[in-house]
C-alpha cells in the first residue's frame, strides 16, 4: 500500500513543486516506485518535468471528476517516477467539484485504484486552501510544509495548521504533520535563522533538518524539464533531498545525511553546509547551523475555520492572538494580528 505525502503551504514561491520533484527522484534513486500528483492548475510540476500541459489530452482533471481511471492518465517521467500531470482544465474542476457530495475524498478514491502499485505518492498541492488542496491532505498520511525562510512566508501556516485539524476530525483522521521543511534558507544570515527559529516556537511544529539552501540550481532545473537530482546531482540542495529521502524511506521523522531523525535548525550559525563540514557549491547559500534540542510534535492547532470543510472562499479569516515578534526578526517591534 502507497504511502501517501501531501506538500503544502497557500502562500506560493515556497518550493512546493520543486519539493515534490526533488523528493521523487530521490526516492526513486532509492528503488521505490514512487508517483507524483500535480493538482496545481498552474501544472508547474508537469511542465518542470518536461511535459507541455497545453499538450496534454488526459489529466487528473478527468480523474478527479471520475471520467477515467489514473492508470489511463499516468506518464512516466525522465527522473524515474510516474506523474498524473496536470492542466489549465484542473480549476474548472474546482468548481465541479463543490457541487458533488464527498467533493473531499476525489482524490483519495482515486489514489485507491493504484495504491498497490507504488511505495510512495507525493501531491503537490496548489497555493491555496480550495477544494484541491482538501483533496490532498484527505488523501494523505503525513503533510510536508515548505517554508520559505523570508519573514513574511510564515504567515500562513497558521492558517494551513488550522486547515490540517479540520481535516483530520472531518475527513481525513491519520493525517500528521511531517513537519516544516525550510527552503531558499541561506544559514550566512541571522534573518534566515530568526524566521525558522520564529516558525519552530510559535507553532509548536518539528522543524526538518537538513534545511534546503538556496541556489540557483533549482532555477536552471526545470527549464531542462528534470529535477536537480540530475541537473546538478552533486550540489548541496541534491544531496539534502537526497537525505530527505532517506528519512521518509525510512520511516523516520526530519532529514539527517543518514537518513536519521535530526533536532531543529533554528538558533546558531555555523557557516557550514547542509550535510555538516562540507562547503557550499557554486551558487549556493550557506546550509544548516548547529541545532537546538527538537520540540515535541504537539497536537494540531485547535482552531475551527468552519461547521464543515468549505471551499476556500467561504472560509471566514482566522485571526490569531497578538503575538510579540522576536526581535531578531522585526527588530524592536511588537506585531500582532493574523498569521
Amino acid at each position: 500500500m502507497a504511502r501517501v505525502l501531501a506538500v503544502a503551504n497557500q502562500k506560493g514561491g515556497v518550493a512546493k513543486t520543486t519539493s515534490v520533484a526533488s523528493l521523487g527522484a530521490a526516492l526513486s534513486e532509492l528503488g521505490r516506485r514512487v508517483l507524483l500528483v500535480d493538482l496545481d492548475p498552474q501544472a508547474c510540476l508537469t511542465f518542470s518535468l518536461g511535459l507541455d500541459p497545453d499538450t496534454l489530452e488526459l489529466s487528473v482533471h478527468d480523474v478527479l471528476l471520475g471520467r477515467l481511471p489514473p492508470g489511463i492518465v499516468i506518464r512516466s517521467t525522465p527522473d524515474g517516477s510516474d506523474l498524473l500531470p496536470a492542466t489549465i482544465e484542473l480549476a474548472g474542476c474546482e468548481a465541479i467539484l463543490l457541487s458533488r457530495t464527498g467533493r473531499e475524498h476525489a482524490l483519495r478514491l482515486a489514489l485507491g485504484e493504484i495504491a498497490a502499485e507504488y511505495d510512495f505518492v507525493l501531491v503537490d498541492c496548489p497555493p491555496s486552501l480550495g477544494v484541491l488542496t482538501i483533496n490532498g491532505l484527505t488523501a494523505a498520511d503525513e503533510v510536508v510544509i515548505p517554508l520559505q525562510c523570508e519573514t513574511l512566508s510564515h504567515r500562513g501556516v497558521g492558517q494551513l495548521l488550522d486547515t490540517v485539524a479540520d481535516v483530520q476530525r472531518l475527513t481525513n483522521p491519520r493525517l500528521r504533520v511531517r513537519g516544516v521543511l525550510p527552503t531558499l534558507f541561506d544559514g550566512r544570515t541571522a534573518h534566515s535563522r530568526a524566521v525558522v527559529l520564529d516558525v519552530e516556537t510559535r507553532y509548536q511544529v518539528t522543524i526538518l533538518d537538513p534545511p534546503i539552501a538556496r541556489s540557483v540550481r533549482f532555477a536552471e532545473a526545470p527549464g531542462l524539464g528534470r529535477s536537480i537530482l540530475t541537473t546538478a546531482g552533486r550540489s548541496k540542495g541534491a544531496e539534502a533531498y537526497r537525505a530527505h529521502a532517506r528519512a521518509i524511506a525510512g520511516g523516520g521523522g526530519g532529514a539527517g545525511t543518514d537518513g536519521a531523525a535530526k533536532p531543529s535548525a533554528g538558533t546558531q550559525a555555523t557557516g557550514r553546509g547542509a550535510s555538516r563540514g562540507r562547503a557550499g557549491g557554486e551558487g549556493e547559500a550557506g546550509g544548516a547551523p548547529r541545532s537546538a534540542p527538537r520540540l515535541a510534535t504537539p497536537a494540531p492547532v485547535q482552531a475551527v475555520l468552519s461547521e464543515a470543510v468549505m471551499p476556500e472562499a467561504a472560509m471566514p479569516a482566522v485571526v490569531m492572538p497578538a503575538v510579540v515578534t522576536p526581535a531578531a526578526v522585526m527588530p524592536g517591534a511588537a506585531v500582532s494580528g493574523a498569521v
